[in-house]
């Protein structure tokens, strides 16, 4: 099976799963392929799994069963993006959600261009020189060596190793006014493996908050938690805004009070040595 067939047998998978029926148009549409080709995939998909779906004769649409198994692992995470903003179902430019959909998140101005010079520095190993725009230092031009893309759950960064600090740091990636490739050659002391906080995993303990949750057991089945622990394994680079975001209550004695702190940490000496504790609500001030 090539890859582009396997792409469109996962997504008669996600059709039945998600919708409870594919057509042929449904891969016309999406994939750009011929009628007989969208055919010949419902049959393959069929001989894969003849369980999964069964052809309606009146509107020749394929209708899920109830002994539907999903032949492909979908992420939550990959199934949503889908399902809310279209994602890999149609051209990018149109965000179409299949689905009643709202966000709480702003958007971010992101520049395509920039963004562009920031990974192709980080393919090619190179150093980009940057405008940037900071809280502390206001409007800055310094060089970088891109490493990483990170999500804080709000905004996008990129990691890298700046030379003006000397330190690997985060960038929010909307705040870099303009971006373009440097001569200048990185070294080896620039590198991710070079980096101790990217480099670090840290293994976090999660349980319901002892004080402000009275049914422990609905957030133990929120998360999937195991024996009431929910065990988390991030690197330090991002372990503060992970535990913001979630509203850890990260204190020795859980002492933060509020409908928004849902979570304690139990094993608080694995932070010991994370560089962004800033973040961490109820970390500091003992």
């Amino acid at each position: 099976m090539s890859l582009a067939q396997r792409d469109r047998l996962a997504h008669v998978d996600l059709r039945l799963q998600f919708f409870g029926e594919v057509r042929r148009g449904d891969l016309v549409g999406r994939f750009e392929i011929q009628t007989a080709a969208a055919t010949r995939d419902l049959s393959a998909y069929r001989e894969m799994a003849p369980e999964n779906m069964t052809l309606d004769g009146g509107t020749r649409a394929y209708r899920r069963t109830d002994r539907f198994q999903p032949l492909f692992d979908h992420s939550a995470s990959r199934v949503l993006a889908w399902l809310t903003e279209g994602a890999g179902d149609a051209a990018p430019a149109r965000g179409r959600s299949l689905v009643p959909s709202a966000s709480a998140i702003a958007p971010q101005a992101i520049r395509l261009d920039v963004l562009g010079a920031l990974t192709r520095a980080m393919h090619q190993g190179q150093i980009v020189r940057i405008t940037y725009r900071s809280l502390t230092s206001g409007l800055t031009t310094r060089e970088v060596a891109p490493l990483a893309l990170a999500n804080d759950g709000h905004r996008w960064h990129i990691r890298a190793y700046d030379r003006r600090s000397m330190a690997f740091r985060d960038f929010v990636i909307a705040r870099i006014a303009d971006a373009e490739a440097s001569p200048s050659v990185r070294h080896d002391h620039e590198a991710l493996d070079q980096d101790a906080q990217w480099q670090r995993l840290v293994d976090l303990e999660f349980v319901p908050h002892p004080a402000n949750i009275q049914h422990p057991d609905t957030i133990e089945a929120e998360f999937g938690m195991e024996a009431g622990v929910l065990e988390v394994r991030v690197r330090a680079a991002v372990a503060g805004y992970l535990l913001r975001r979630m509203n850890v209550d990260c204190s020795i004695d859980h002492r933060l009070r509020g409908p928004e702190y849902h979570l304690w940490l139990r094993n608080r000496p694995m932070l010991v040595g994370v560089e962004n504790l800033s973040l961490a609500p109820g970390y500091g001030g003992e």
